[in-house]
């Protein structure tokens, strides 16, 4: 894999002069105004670029694999050179090679950026502006698109190859990459300064518990307390904002059900990454261009219910699938589990009661929050905090209903104490020692022992 450096120094159609191709990727570009040498390297980059393209035989170029292709355009990138009296080094014919690689069989620009593990998230604003995010803090990147026609065919290029488009009569998409990753793209006329991308990269390692306690997270006794609570088959939703870690935990909690049950995910754009032998994944599909053919998360909802499922996992919960999503919890499918945008316990079950109301179901507000409270057992918080790190904030139990109020209770929650010296936040994950209204069911499961020594049961 290239060095964030080597990296750093390709852009398309704006290629920079030798000496600054050991700037990091993620550092800003310099304000100074370009200098006539720069813009005269970019001519000749391009001029060698357009040449060796040139040269290629298109029929040949279909049928090599990268590593031929790579070969043959930095031959061919040697040859212009050498005619058009441009002085390039063998890194930089490699670094041009690697450019045009990327551009004709990957993503362009991109590819750099996905291919390093420290980049979790990539905003493209236009073709001369991206961001990345590394280690929870946004940074600009040294990337560049040729103009907008590039980067429209870069957004065409994700969207073919999940069988869908995104043209002026289909300005938005949801998409994921061939790795997993998820991208949202959203192009003129709604987009003024250009297509727009939003990646969410997929984690290429699998992140469980233990990984997220390193991670600082969440402590040791409160990840063997969310175990407990997933494998006796709680309900769960996790509830947070957008890039607070909601999937990931998932994906880490989903890791406890019985490798014999019966998982049905669905999502909208699939990124979960469940490691149990018997998943069955649905997506859903937009409508086409006459406006019809669409399936929801609704219909999958409903649909799965009909496919002998243990568990159905819902990626998010955004529309009127909350009321089925109870229907499911309330019927015999325990240990379903979903994610839903809140900031805190309260106001992810007052997203999900909103949400029911958007199916025009005409049910009363009581008779909804029964639905909540008979289907739900616990909601997990977290929360991308100020120094970039992702932790729980809270893991609250839903007692019941008092009178038209629906009783919770905080088992775990985040104390904040302070700074550390580099910025990070110190604080400490601690046990309300509340006890569960649950706890029958840890002990039909034979884990109250083993909750109750994490959670200091009965000393609050």
């Amino acid at each position: 894999m290239e060095t964030l450096a080597g990296a750093g120094a390709m852009s398309f159609g704006r290629k920079t002069l030798p000496a600054h191709a050991e700037t990091p990727l993620a550092a800003a570009p310099a304000a100074e105004p370009v200098s006539v040498a720069i813009r005269a390297s970019a001519e000749q980059f391009a001029l060698v670029r357009s040449a060796a393209l040139g040269r290629l035989d298109p029929v040949a170029v279909a049928n090599m694999d990268s590593a031929a292709l790579r070969s043959a355009i930095i031959e061919a990138v040697g040859a212009v050179a050498g005619d058009q009296r441009v002085q390039l080094n063998g890194r930089e014919q490699m670094l041009l090679a690697d450019e045009l690689v990327h551009d004709m069989l990957g993503l362009g620009p991109l590819e750099p950026l996905l291919a390093d593990e420290r980049i979790t998230d990539i905003m493209i604003n236009g073709p001369d502006c991206a961001f990345i995010e590394i280690s929870g803090r946004l940074q600009k990147a040294d990337i560049h698109f040729r103009d907008n026609a590039h980067l429209l065919a870069i957004s065409q290029r994700i969207a073919s190859a999940i069988g869908r488009r995104v043209d002026e009569s289909s300005p938005l998409l949801d998409a994921r990459l061939l790795d997993g990753s998820r991208v949202n793209i959203v192009i003129p006329p709604l987009a003024l300064d250009g297509p727009c991308l939003s990646i969410r990269k997929f984690a290429k390692k699998r992140i469980d518990l233990a990984r997220l306690v390193e991670f600082g997270a969440m402590s040791e006794p409160l990840s063997r307390a969310l175990e407990v609570m997933a494998r006796s088959r709680l309900n769960i939703v996790i509830s947070g904002g957008t890039g607070s870690g909601k999937t990931t935990l998932l994906n880490a909690l989903s890791r406890f059900a019985d490798p014999s049950e019966r998982l049905v995910t669905i999502e909208d754009a699939a990124e979960l990454q469940l490691q149990q032998p018997h998943v069955v994944r649905m997506e859903t599909r937009p409508a086409n261009l006459e406006g019809a053919g669409a399936i929801t998360q609704r219909d999958l909802v409903m649909n799965a219910l009909r496919m002998r499922p243990d568990r159905i996992i819902i990626g998010e919960v955004r529309g009127p699938e909350a009321f089925d999503m109870l229907q499911a919890m309330n019927t015999g499918h325990d240990g379903s589990m979903s994610t839903i945008h809140a900031n805190n316990s309260r106001d992810a079950l007052s997203r999900i009661e909103n949400m029911v109301l958007m199916g025009s179901l005409g049910l009363p507000a009581v008779a909804i929050r029964q639905q909540i409270v008979s289907a739900l057992d616990a909601i997990v918080q977290v929360q991308r905090m100020r120094d970039g790190k992702r932790r729980i904030t809270q893991i609250t139990e839903v007692v019941g209903l008092e009178g038209d109020v629906v009783v919770l209770q905080d088992l775990f929650r985040f104390d904040y104490d302070g700074e550390n010296r580099d910025g990070t936040l110190r604080g400490q994950f601690v046990p309300t020692g509340a006890r569960p209204s649950f706890l029958p069911r840890l002990k039909y499961f034979g884990l109250d022992t083993l909750y109750n020594s994490v959670s200091a049961v009965g000393a609050a």
